[in-house]
């Protein structure tokens, strides 16, 4: 989704279907309309447009009322637009000389000349221009000579979204957050910055995060405890809210909201934390004293958590359905020998909705007629030649039908429960873009492996790195990367991915044949605003290397000229002009490296990379605008997702630095 705050600066919208209005809240009822302008949208190949104010007209118009109590403000407003699928949000800048627009400025200034709509979704009682001059048949008047079309929003309808947005404020005032959700689709969010505090949660054994909420129109629920899931970073965590004047601590007189975070002991001071008010579990009360109070939010946590469990466990059963489909897709070179070893593992799977696939890449040993013996039931791709594994995944992808990709190399071993957590992670989180389980070495199970470790990052140069493994060095598992963790970028040798999601990026680039394939694709994954996670609960053992060994020259080929590719396609055009120069002294570094090593082929791997990399630069230059493109049709951010990035570099922390392992960077 693209979101605009300047009118100055809109694109050429395609067939443009666009509705007006405030959208406070964008309950089930808003949501209603937004499905007819998506559909619409849909039918005449168009685009979709929302077009809201900010600030609020009633703000400028009557600036003395402070009545207003508003349920988003206009940035969890437009997360919510983009969750529900709108293509554009366009922010007008709502001010005095905006609203002194006659009737006729307003449509032909404002809507025709900067949309170009061809239809309008727009309410009966609809009023604009100075005065309010302007009605919906002033509007449809206009619309033969302007070109679009007017749909009317009946009187029953639109009174029907006024009831429900009583209704929300109602349930809102009394504390009625459930029922609120209810009526809205999604829960109530308080979003704020974390600032200090008097520190007196810590005391006594149940530390907060304070919240403040700059809005001041911003509708406040009724003081209390509250079940809530708070969001850092994009990381989701259950939470026990305070909303209240803390009549126990009388010497502190003012409002506060303040958040214990379960299961989390950072420092975000000056960071932005979203909550999601789940339940309330009871009013504001007065204690007689801290240890009093202390053991009070010792019952309130455990009741907070009980709320959340119950609703993790419906969730999870309400979205393991047989909907929540899972293509296991193998693809095999020459790998007879690792299909008999570790596809019964993979066919012993747990998970209920999965199916396995394998397809061949123009093998010439017997794997396809050893597939056909074992396992006559089992669907093979055959495609019929060597693509590589970046086309060759491109190319059997295009014959599965599934919600979920699972790409697994023929050399993983599995455990039963393995897909499980993945699922439920991508189930739970539609923001999750892929996953990738913990990697451990097959023959050396008790240490990570070097192709995907605990997940993946990338220094500020374009190095990647794992959790667990930097350059050729792995380090032994001993539960240092266990928590669940957004990274840069999952391994390929076990990757789970919205299927939609990877055709709608253009899935991987055939050119690369193999190795950082996976990188380009996530890093086209998270410029569009998701998230890539690492889900240590699942667990799989790879050998490794054993398409194409880690150690060769052809390897050290793909891997530079990959990486220079992947860099020029994804990397921000300002850092672009000073890291190409960098990368190209560090590989020359490189080359000496491998001089001392006597490595002589390996440098002779980089300048074929050279080679092949800058004859093609104007045609990897064209790929990048085709990205950007595909990118920003699948976004569901205005700004690119850069967890996992590391800010520093990677070859002077292992080099200089003699930093081995990813616990110890700084």
């Amino acid at each position: 989704m693209r979101v605009f705050n300047d009118l100055t600066d809109l694109p050429e919208f395609r067939n443009a279907v666009l509705t007006i209005g405030s959208f406070d809240g964008v309950h089930q009822g808003h949501q209603q309309i937004l499905d007819r302008v998506k559909e619409l949208a849909r039918q005449n190949e168009g685009e979709s447009i929302v077009v809201t104010f900010h600030p609020h007209p009633r703000l400028v118009v009557y600036p003395k009322d402070n009545s207003l109590k508003l349920i988003t403000t206009i940035e969890e407003k437009v997360q919510l637009l983009r969750r529900y699928g709108i293509d554009n949000v366009v922010v007008v800048p709502f001010t005095v000389e905006f609203s002194q627009q006659s009737a006729d400025e307003y449509i032909k200034k404002f809507l025709v000349d900067k949309f170009h709509p061809k239809h309008i979704v727009i309410g009966y009682d609809h009023r604009f221009g100075l005065n309010r001059q302007g009605d919906i048949n002033y509007l449809k008047w206009h619309g033969e000579a302007c070109g679009y079309e007017v749909v009317e929003i009946g009187k029953h309808e639109v009174e029907d979204i006024a009831v429900s947005s009583t209704k929300v404020r109602r349930a809102l005032d009394e504390g009625k957050v459930s029922d609120a959700a209810r009526l809205m689709g999604h829960y109530f969010s308080l979003t704020g910055t974390v600032v200090h505090g008097n520190k007196i949660g810590k005391r006594i054994g149940f530390p907060t995060a304070n919240l403040e909420i700059p809005q001041r129109h911003k509708l406040l629920p009724p003081g209390g405890i509250y079940a809530v899931y708070a969001y850092h970073q994009g990381q989701r965590y259950g939470g026990m809210l305070y909303i209240g004047d803390r009549p126990t601590l009388e010497q502190y007189d003012n409002k506060t909201i303040e958040v214990n975070l379960f299961g989390f002991d950072k420092d975000i001071y000056g960071d932005k934390l979203q909550l999601e008010l789940i339940e309330r579990t009871r009013d504001d009360e007065k204690f007689d004293g801290l240890e009093a109070l202390s053991k009070r939010l010792q019952q309130d946590r455990e009741e907070v958590q009980k709320v959340i469990g119950e609703l993790e466990s419906a969730e999870t059963k309400k979205k393991m359905s047989p909907q929540a489909r899972a293509a296991i897709v193998i693809l095999n070179y020459n790998g007879r020998g690792y299909l008999e070893k570790f596809l019964p593992s993979v066919l012993g799977t747990t998970y209920p909705h999965f199916e396995v696939i394998v397809a061949d890449n123009g093998s010439t040993d017997d794997s396809l007629d050893f597939l056909s013996e074992k396992y006559p039931d089992l669907r093979c791709i055959d495609l019929g030649q060597n693509y590589g594994f970046a086309e060759g995944y491109n190319q059997a992808l295009q014959r599965v039908e599934a919600p979920y990709y699972l790409l697994l190399n023929s050399d993983v071993k599995v455990e039963p429960g393995w897909l499980d957590p993945l699922m439920e992670l991508m189930e739970r989180d539609p923001s999750v873009g892929a996953c990738q389980p913990k990697i451990l070495a097959y023959d050396e199970p008790n240490r990570f492996e070097y192709a995907g470790a605990a997940g993946g990052w990338l220094d500020n140069l374009g190095y990647p790195f794992c959790r667990g493994r930097i350059f050729a060095d792995t380090e032994p598992d001993e539960g240092q990367y266990d928590e669940l963790q957004e990274v840069f970028w999952a391994t390929g040798a076990a990757f789970l991915v919205r299927s939609k999601l990877f055709h709608d990026l253009g899935g991987f680039d055939g050119e690369y044949f193999a190795h950082s394939e996976e990188i380009d694709l996530c890093w086209r994954i998270k410029r569009a605003g998701y998230k890539i996670m690492a889900r240590p609960r699942s667990v799989v053992y790879h050998v490794g290397g054993g398409t194409l060994n880690y150690n060769t020259p052809r390897k050290a080929y793909l891997n530079f000229r990959n990486s220079l590719y992947t860099l020029v396609k994804n990397e921000e055009r300002g850092r672009l002009l000073w890291i190409l120069p960098a990368r190209l002294l560090l590989d020359g570094l490189a080359g000496a490296l491998f001089l001392m090593q006597g490595k002589i082929s390996h440098i002779g791997a980089i300048l074929r990379a050279h080679w092949s990399f800058f004859p093609n630069l104007k045609r990897t230059l064209r790929k990048r605008r085709q990205i950007r493109e595909l990118v920003q049709k699948v976004s569901i951010s205005n700004k690119p997702n850069y967890a996992g990035r590391y800010p520093g570099s990677i070859v002077w922390q292992y080099y200089a630095m003699g930093k081995r392992r990813f616990k110890n960077l700084s």
